[in-house]
């Protein structure tokens, strides 16, 4: 489920704690959470509604100015469905996020990342991405992930999923557009160049 930056903004505030969506079947569902920039987003409840159920209040606290405005919304979606109210608040950080601030690594911790991206670039069908990828990324923050793709020869989906490897280790953050080297992955790349050095 995707939310513009300014609902993630209002979940973090603890002005928004709904959202409404159209939706043939539910896409998520209650207990289920979501990672975003802002944190991890937990889904309380997943309701079908009708016009007619949804409130000022629910207007309000989903970001709107009002009924009328999150109706009209509502109605401009070229979804098939029904309307849906999504429930849910912030749980907290995403780990990721403290991981990738962690930049005071020891000697040891630097030895292991690095022997983490030999064995992704040795158990990988081509040729070692890791450190491309990772360069790329340092030279060119916030630039978009199919511009990027294009310039390694790569497909943007199998490009973000890589991306998305060297997030979870806390070596890369996703930006509102693009990407970039976190804290922990600088203090890697610098060990890395001390090594080819």
């Amino acid at each position: 489920m995707l939310f513009r930056r300014e609902v993630l903004e209002g979940i973090a505030g603890g002005r928004i704690d709904r959202v409404f969506r159209v939706w043939a079947e539910p896409r998520v569902r209650a207990g289920s959470t979501q990672r975003t920039w802002a944190g991890i987003v937990v889904i309380d409840s997943v309701t079908a509604v009708t016009p007619e159920e949804i409130t000022e209040e629910d207007a309000l606290r989903s970001g709107f100015k009002g009924r009328a405005a999150l109706l009209t919304a509502l109605s401009k979606s070229t979804k098939e469905g029904g309307y849906h109210r999504v429930m849910l608040h912030l749980g907290g950080p995403d780990p990721r996020s403290e991981l990738a601030e962690k930049a005071e690594l020891t000697e040891q911790e630097l030895a292991g990342l690095k022997a983490t991206l030999d064995g992704i670039d040795g158990r990988s069908r081509r040729a070692p991405w890791t450190r491309e990828v990772l360069r790329l990324i340092e030279e060119r923050p916030g630039l978009r992930a199919m511009d990027l793709a294009e310039r390694l020869g790569r497909e943007k989906l199998s490009f973000k999923a890589d991306v998305r490897r060297l997030k979870a280790l806390g070596l890369t953050e996703s930006l509102e557009t693009g990407y970039r080297v976190s804290p922990r992955g600088k203090a890697l790349m610098a060990y890395l160049r001390s090594l080819a050095e």
